[in-house]
Order: C-alpha cells, then structure tokens, then sequence
C-alpha cells in the first residue's frame, strides 16, 4: 500500500522558491511596464555639478565664506556642464537650463537660487531663512525683506541639492542640510550677537530642518538657540509610503530601470523650483521627520527642563502635501512652553465648491475648533461672514472654544479662487513669477501665476493640476504683519 504523507522540507522549500521566482518576476514585469510609460530622462535628470558640497565637507575650519565661494563654482560648473551645451534651441526657450532661454536664472540681474543676505547697517537682530523641498531660497525672499524692513540682518540659506539640478536633490541627504544649517546659524551669531534675538523662519521642509535644528540646540553642543520660530506650511510629517522611498536604489542603477528613481519627471520651466521630483527626496524628509519626533521625544522624558522657544506657525486647512492633523499632534501637541500660535488659512466658504471637494477639509478645522485641552492660541483666518468674501481673523486663546476677538483684516478672497495652498502661503500676491504682478512691474522670466489654461485634454506635457494650484497668497500682508509683530516682540518695541 503506496503511503501518502506530507511532502518533505526539499519539496516545500522547492514550492517556496517557485513562488518567490513567480512573484519576483510578476514584479520586474510590473516595474517594466511603468518605466515603458514614463517619459525619458533629460539631461538635468542625471547631470549634477561635482561641486555640491555634503556633510563631510564641514569640518573644522569651514567658513560660511567658503560655502559661499563653493556656491560661486557649483554655479560655474553648472553653467559648463548643461546650460551652454543647450544653447538657444528654439524649443528649449522656457527651459530653466538652457542659456539662451528667457527663463534661465542664471542670466537674471539677481540668481535667487544662491544663498543671499541682507543686512542693515546696525542689525537689532538676525534671520536665518531655510527653503522648502525642490525650491531655492527666492520662496523666502519676501520674507527676508520684510525682516530687513524692520531693521534685522538676514541670511537665506541655499541647501544642498538645490538651485542647480534635479539630479542634485538625486544625491543629497538630510546630513547635507543640517551641516549647512548648522554653519549657516552660527554665521547669523555673527552678524548680531546675543543678546540680540535670533530668529529661525523656515517653509515646508525648511520647517522641519528648523525644527530638528532647535531641538539640537536646545539639547547642548554649542549651537546658537534661536528666541522664535515661524512655520511656513511645516512638512512635520510624512506619510509612512515615504520610508520605502529608497526601494527603487536596487533596480535604477540599472540603464534600463533609472526613470524609477524619480516619483515625477516634468518639464523644468520654474527658474526657482524643480518640477521633477526624485524619490530620494522624499526619503530623505521622511528621514527627517523621524529625527524631528525622536527630539521631540526625548524632550519630554521626565527630568527634562529644555524647551523649544515660542513658534507660531501658518498653514493651509486645505493642503494637498501636509496635513493639518500632523502639524497639530506631531508638534503642536508636545510644546510645553507658553506664546505658541497655529494660524490656519479656512478655505472660501463662498465659493462653494464643497460639493467638489474630494475630502471636505472643513471637518480638519472643526476637530481643532472644538479641542478644550488645546495647550497653543489658533486663529483661523476665514470669511467675516456666510455672504461675504471679505476675511477677519478668529481668535482663540488655549483651551478656549469660543472666539476671544474677531477682526477684519480688510482683505478679500480673489474671484475664482477657493483655497490657499501648501506652496502659495509665503508668496506674496503681486509676487512677479507666482502671483499677479501689477501693470508696469519689472521682472524676469516666466509670469507662471498669469498662465491660464484652456484647451483639449491630454495634450499638454504638463499635469495641469500643477498650473491650476495656487502659487500666491492673497493674504500675505496678514503674514507680513505678524511677521511685524515678531520683531517688535523680540526687539522689545512698543
């Protein structure tokens, strides 16, 4: 009698491989078909100057004045490698890179994608400014002339990996950017001194660099502790996806597989922002976040007696790249110490477009609204009334749930928009290549906020949901004037 029994390891093991065989290939067919769809690599996807500095270039001795003159030749170097060899192609003319286009940077009277500074004649303190993710330090210019307005030295801060070309933000690391910063914050101590305040301003992962910089700071070793921090569109979080951004490393130093380590490969048309995205990027501010939390973390272990200094920060209730919820219980959430502020930008309730929205992001703000054990002052800035595009600002003090004052800010909704977003809270209206610049205005290069689109679908090479996102804040002057009231506060003026 022939006895049945259950198949020995060898067999299972044999059973296993095969499986594993089948879904590793289901799998490279998968990849295959994704890369077959995606548009070829341009040159600024795999061109990058040499001389981007990293982490291991700060050592002792580096001076922000060598970072400066490096700046100088990684700007030459990119000029040689990829601009001149473009030239003037007729259909390279709103090409960023190439350099006989009309929106190279590097022709313009000012290349706002280098480090600039400002500084008045006797500051009464300092500014650093540190850029968002794929941008330059031109997203802060404003900013940093309304502090040099009020008589503070300012230093806008280029990180590494940015201002030249995608392919750069291919090879930085978060290492890279706190180096940097690091220099960049001790070079501000320099320009003004304590007692002097200092004041860190950072936008979207600017924002967690700054974070994750202060909390080095207040925790020791020697770093200049900052007196106030603004948050422009904070990346505090990330969604979880963002750690298994590197997966693709195995397969992309492979020819045929290299378009896998880009999430977004576009058209570079912005002189000051990339529009293609490498995947290493977002792993990289995922990296990020998790130090920022692990800081946070260990300052609230008992015995603990650091704090991070007072923050006020300004977001966007309607945000297709942070969220709302993550700002508020990553980091709003763990802040102990008093004067800390959330300013949260309502979507326009007379727009009515909620019967459009995908996700109705009045529900955020309605859970921040009716929170008592809220430790942080919110104020939502939003319409003055249910018929009215006019806006006020609604103040509510910690642990409150009812208004303390309402004000009108003498400022409205512009027609036909319904929300801010994440890249148009530090840009101002008449900004020159985001906004609506007034009859007469001088600028250079593409006017992309006055670029309307109308036509068949399917057509263009650019997603045109990145043409309709809103790149200006109509309510700038509100941020300027707080901005104005955080100088006065650290400068002791009436």
């Amino acid at each position: 009698m022939e006895h049945r029994g259950r198949p020995g390891s060898a067999v299972r093991w044999r059973r296993w491989l095969v499986w594993a065989a089948a879904l590793v290939v289901l799998l490279l067919s998968v990849q295959v078909l994704r890369v077959r769809r995606m548009p070829d690599l341009e040159p600024w996807h795999t061109v990058a100057p040499d001389a981007e500095l990293q982490a291991r270039d700060f050592g002792p001795g580096f001076t922000f004045a060598d970072y400066l003159a490096q700046e100088e030749r990684l700007l030459a170097e990119l000029d040689r490698l990829l601009c001149q060899p473009l030239g003037d192609r007729p259909d390279q003319v709103w090409n960023r890179f190439a350099a006989g286009g009309a929106n190279n940077p590097l022709t313009f009277p000012t290349n706002w994608n280098r480090t600039f500074e400002l500084r008045p004649g006797t500051p009464r303190g300092v500014a650093l400014l540190l850029h968002g993710l794929t941008d330059s330090p031109y997203s802060l210019r404003r900013t940093g002339e309304v502090l040099a307005a009020r008589g503070f030295a300012v230093v806008g801060l280029r990180l590494p990996g940015h201002g030249t070309t995608p392919a750069a933000l291919d090879r930085a690391t978060r290492e890279d950017w706190l180096a940097a910063v690091r220099l960049a914050a001790r070079h501000c101590r320099e320009l003004a001194p304590a007692p002097r305040p200092f004041l860190v301003v950072g936008y979207s992962n600017g924002a967690a660099l700054a974070t994750v910089y202060t909390l080095e700071a207040v925790e020791g070793g020697g770093l200049p502790v900052p007196d106030r921090l603004v948050l422009l569109s904070p990346a505090i979080g990330v969604t979880a996806v963002a750690r298994f951004a590197s997966w693709h490393r195995a397969l992309s130093v492979m020819p045929f597989f290299a378009g896998l380590a880009w999430q977004d490969l576009e058209p570079e048309y912005d002189p000051y922002k990339y529009n293609s995205f490498p995947k290493n990027a977002g792993y990289q501010t995922y990296r990020l976040t998790r130090t920022l939390q692990e800081g946070l973390e260990r300052l609230q272990r008992p015995g603990r007696s650091a704090s991070l200094p007072p923050v006020l920060t300004f977001v966007s209730v309607a945000d297709a790249t942070v969220r709302v919820e993550d700002v508020v219980s990553a980091l709003y959430a763990r802040l102990e110490a008093p004067g800390n502020e959330l300013v949260v930008f309502d979507v326009n309730r007379l727009a009515r477009m909620a019967p459009f929205f995908a996700v109705d992001p009045s529900q955020r703000l309605r859970q921040l609204l009716v929170r008592a054990d809220r430790p942080y002052r919110l104020t939502v800035v939003t319409n003055a009334a249910p018929d009215s595009t006019e806006v006020a600002e609604v103040v509510r003090e910690p642990g409150a749930t009812e208004p303390l004052r309402v004000r009108p800010l003498g400022l409205r909704w512009p027609d036909g928009v319904y929300s801010l977003s994440h890249v148009a809270i530090p840009f101002p209206a008449d900004d020159w290549v985001y906004g609506h610049p007034p009859d007469g205005a001088v600028g250079h290069g593409a006017r992309l906020g006055l670029v309307e689109v109308r036509g068949e679908r399917a057509l263009l090479r650019i997603p045109p949901a990145q043409l309709l996102r809103l790149r200006a804040n109509p309510f700038f002057g509100y941020v300027e004037e707080r901005l104005g009231g955080v100088v006065d506060e650290l400068t002791g003026a009436p």
